[in-house]
């Protein structure tokens, strides 16, 4: 393991060197994709480096103690020697979770697709809560949310809605939101009281470059229609709506969102990017992940993944078994500790693997 690391640490400081390079300083393109690859390595250099510390550390506290009279010199050697000793497992750990594969899609913004699903208007009712729960958990992270298309209801819901987020690292938290999310509670419709479930399902796809995903313009059928829902004045009025059908695999995406034709396209176009680029990551993951045992993901749409049940502000996330009593506060964006619950448990599995196909 720390050969490969040594190898990490000599091109850390390699690049680091050409950053100061009249040529690269000068050439915008070149100093971003080094800075990229000093950004993804800098993790396990610094930690390996406050690896070698430890380990000197202990090296100098065992030459002070085998020479040092002073009973205070020795103690304080004593001291730094132990401590030194007591973080070396734990960097060791942390260096093996920083040197395990990472996920090539999780730097790049999102594309989130929400659906309600079983439970009618209910589940377009918790589509629009979930929708606003990842708008303030963006918002919360420094992240910007884009609408590329939406379908609402008459009371406030959505029958579905797709958005971009737009941000470093959006995939690597988000990914694990996709799976269908039922929601436990007395409709506002309900007389009698009774608890309903309903379900609402969320895809989390990667966006997708220009250059991952070439399509050919003859497989696409493009027609133009008039908006519906909100919109004012302009709604009915001009054909800006834009519907794209991808005939070798039968997808459609609509965007109707934008006043500009152009821009419903541009948009529409990114979404089936987006969808075609996941289905062919989700073949090739299948064929590595064939026998592995156990798999948190992005997950599938059809998986149970989550439950909001309000009558016991309860949420509980069945992939991992955690139950938190909290509700409301996590509609309001706080979903930090599912997520990181998900990414600790996802890194453990992981881990796990890798030690077991040594």
């Amino acid at each position: 393991m720390f050969d490969k690391i040594e190898i990490f640490s000599k091109r850390y400081d390699e690049l680091n060197n050409r950053l100061y390079d009249p040529t690269v300083a000068s050439d915008a393109t070149k100093f971003n994709e080094i800075m990229k690859e000093v950004k993804s390595i800098e993790p396990i250099v610094l930690k390996y480096r406050e690896y070698k510390k430890a380990q000197q550390t202990i090296k100098d506290s065992l030459e002070i103690l085998e020479t040092e009279k002073d009973k205070e010199i020795r103690e304080l050697a004593q001291m730094e020697m132990d401590e030194a000793k007591d973080s070396l497992d734990g960097i060791e750990e942390e260096l093996k979770i920083l040197l395990l594969p990472k996920d090539p899609n999780d730097e790049r913004n999102v594309i989130m697709e929400i659906r309600g699903g079983t439970g009618g208007e209910e589940s377009s009712l918790f589509a629009g809560d979930l929708f606003r729960m990842y708008s303030m958990y963006a918002d919360k992270h420094g992240f910007k949310i884009e609408i590329l298309s939406s379908n609402e209801t008459g009371l406030g819901g959505y029958k579905e809605i797709s958005f971009m987020v737009n941000g470093e690292g959006a995939y690597s938290k988000l990914k694990y939101e996709s799976g269908t999310h039922r929601v436990q509670r007395v409709p506002e419709t309900e007389s009698s009281g009774r608890v309903h479930t309903s379900a609402v399902t969320v895809a989390v796809l990667p966006e997708a470059d220009d250059v991952e995903i070439d399509i050919n313009p003859n497989d696409l059928q493009i027609d133009t229609f008039r908006s519906s829902g909100a919109g004012g004045q302009h709604i009915n009025k001009t054909s800006s709506a834009i519907r794209i059908t991808h005939l070798p695999t039968g997808m459609v995406v609509e965007c109707q969102d934008e006043r500009s034709q152009y821009k419903n396209k541009d948009k529409a176009l990114k979404v089936l990017k987006s969808r075609l680029l996941k289905i062919e990551q989700d073949k090739q993951n299948a064929e590595i992940s064939e026998n592995r045992k156990s798999q948190v993901g992005s997950g599938d749409r059809s998986e149970k993944i989550r439950t909001y049940n309000f009558p016991q502000s309860r949420v509980t996330d069945h992939r991992i078994g955690l139950t938190l009593y909290k509700l409301d506060d996590i509609l309001n964006g706080n979903i930090d500790e599912i997520i990181d619950a998900l990414i600790a448990y996802d890194r453990a599995e992981k881990l796990k693997e890798s030690m077991e196909n040594k």
